[in-house]
């Protein structure tokens, strides 16, 4: 099945068969696939093919530039039900979910085609006569971008969509738990490239590989700009080598999301929403739902309505009719147990969290949705395990549960659920949610492409896809003209 999807995608039978590093589906553990891990030296190499077709591509028309990404969001039209049922094999996706992400990346190229007649500067009044000012946007160079098994498809075309039509090459490193879904994205681009006709070889790279390769693509001074989305961990490393060497960088890391849930809200719209947010993609989105901050009045009826909705949750192969499939792999569900564990330790009562289906999966890790009601927000529950675990917590007044919801170290995504519309101003205002997304009456998952994603704090502070994010994939110069016979200084300065 894997190879018949491979096939009509456009790789190579070579690229998934004749490496020594084994891929392995989670759904059920087994071995689907073989790849060749690349070192320092290929990434290198690729670095330089890259830095090729960007002294080439930067000079193209911008729109010209958009003409490439508008082919390629109608090849991944054309593709969009083989790529997304694989992202279901190598990710452990739902169906709908793995089609919503290829539904992502047609959207940001449709996003990033109208961009490129729009990358707009400015014009400034000069305070000298017979002068006028600008601001304009040039390509910024090699883009390196690398991302994380959840989401293996959408945040390289996030990425990669702007950064085209801003004038850059791109170097991709995805994640060592799904090369077969990039290799996928790898090969439908050349088609879209074949389709374009004239652009400059070595456009956009890919690089397979560990540590070595993602040190490589950090540390080369060629690369401008690396975009990285991952654990808090691994932006602490990235973050000041790419510093260290004045680079740029785009940081997506670790979120903790919290839903405020107030006394007025509609609780059925709340429940869908806590249902969704907390338990898709098996709680594996950097958005997930992982706090839930209940009005004491109501958190009796919540947390049970709550348990009836998880009790509900179909849980098995994501290809089949399921809501939540598998984890990753072994590693997530025994840090999801130790989360759990922690959490009795600290005066947790916990709902759920079982291994499920051990018996006709031994090799793949499906658990049921937690709910872990906490006395306080401790320890564990300020960490981010990546697994569907909802933390409880009650408050007694609104300035509680802002407390609450903004004293963890991470600030990605958070929502409220209210129906007084003082308290959804408040959250949304300068003294409320100190997090990149705030949301009103919708969950903390299930960004839209259209506004800038990221968050504050120990997420990094990087934004990317829609709104203004295209200026972080390029430069920015002043433009000073004189038109004059003259040559005044400013500040009114005589050097005569």
């Amino acid at each position: 099945m894997v190879a018949g999807l491979l096939e009509r995608l456009g790789v190579a039978a070579a690229a998934y068969t004749q490496g020594d590093n084994p891929v392995h589906t989670p759904i059920d553990g087994s071995r689907i696939a073989s790849v060749k891990l690349l070192g320092k030296a290929d990434t290198i190499a690729r670095i330089d093919q890259a830095q090729a077709a960007f002294e080439a591509w930067r000079s193209v028309p911008a729109p010209r530039r958009g003409e490439l990404v508008r082919l390629f969001g109608e090849v991944l039209r054309e593709h969009k039900a083989d790529l997304g049922e694989l992202v279901s094999i190598e990710a452990g996706k739902i169906t709908q979910e793995g089609l919503g992400e290829v539904q992502e990346m047609i959207d940001i190229c449709d996003f990033a085609v109208g961009l490129s007649r729009q990358l707009y500067g400015l014009t400034i009044a000069s305070e000298r006569p017979g002068h006028h000012m600008r601001e304009t946007w040039h390509p910024l160079g090699v883009v390196g971008v690398i991302s994380a098994f959840n989401f293996p498809v959408a945040v390289w075309a996030w990425n990669t969509a702007l950064a085209l039509v801003a004038g850059n090459a791109v170097v991709w490193k995805p994640s060592e738990k799904t090369p077969l879904t990039a290799l996928a994205c790898q090969a439908l681009f050349e088609k879209a490239l074949k389709a374009f006709g004239d652009a400059p070889a070595g456009l956009s790279q890919l690089v397979i590989g560990g540590r070595e390769a993602g040190e490589a693509l950090v540390d080369d001074p060629r690369v401008p700009l690396v975009s990285a989305t991952g654990s808090t961990r691994m932006g602490r490393e990235v973050g000041p080598r790419v510093a260290a060497r004045f680079g740029r960088s785009i940081l997506e890391l670790g979120g903790n999301n919290a839903m405020i849930l107030a006394p007025s809200a509609d609780l059925d719209l709340a429940v869908r929403g806590i249902l969704f947010s907390a338990v898709g993609t098996a709680g594996q989105r950097c958005t997930t739902l992982r706090r839930l901050i209940v009005h004491r009045s109501i958190k009796d009826e919540v947390v049970a309505r709550v348990k009836a909705a998880y009790a509900k949750v179909r849980i098995g192969d994501p290809r089949k009719d399921n809501l939540v499939g598998p984890l990753i792999d072994k590693l997530s569900f025994d840090a999801m147990q130790g989360a759990l564990a922690k959490a009795r330790d600290e005066g947790g009562q916990v709902f759920g969290g079982e291994r499920q289906l051990a018996e006709q999966y031994p090799n793949a890790y499906y658990v049921s949705p937690a709910i872990a009601e906490m006395p306080a927000q401790s320890e564990v529950v300020r960490h981010e395990t990546f697994a569907p675990i909802l933390y409880v917590l009650a408050y007694d007044d609104f300035e509680e549960a802002l407390r609450l919801n903004n004293e963890v170290p991470q600030g990605l995504s958070s929502c409220i659920f209210t129906t007084d519309i003082r308290e959804a101003e408040r959250f949304q205002s300068a003294s409320g949610s100190d997090c990149g997304i705030a949301n009103v009456n919708i969950g903390t998952s299930g960004a839209e492409i259209g506004g800038a994603f990221g968050g504050e704090k120990e997420t990094g502070g990087g934004r990317e896809s829609g709104s203004d994010a295209w200026k972080g994939y390029m430069r920015r110069q002043t433009n000073t003209v004189n038109y004059s016979r003259e040559l005044p200084l400013a500040q009114g300065i005589v050097f005569d």
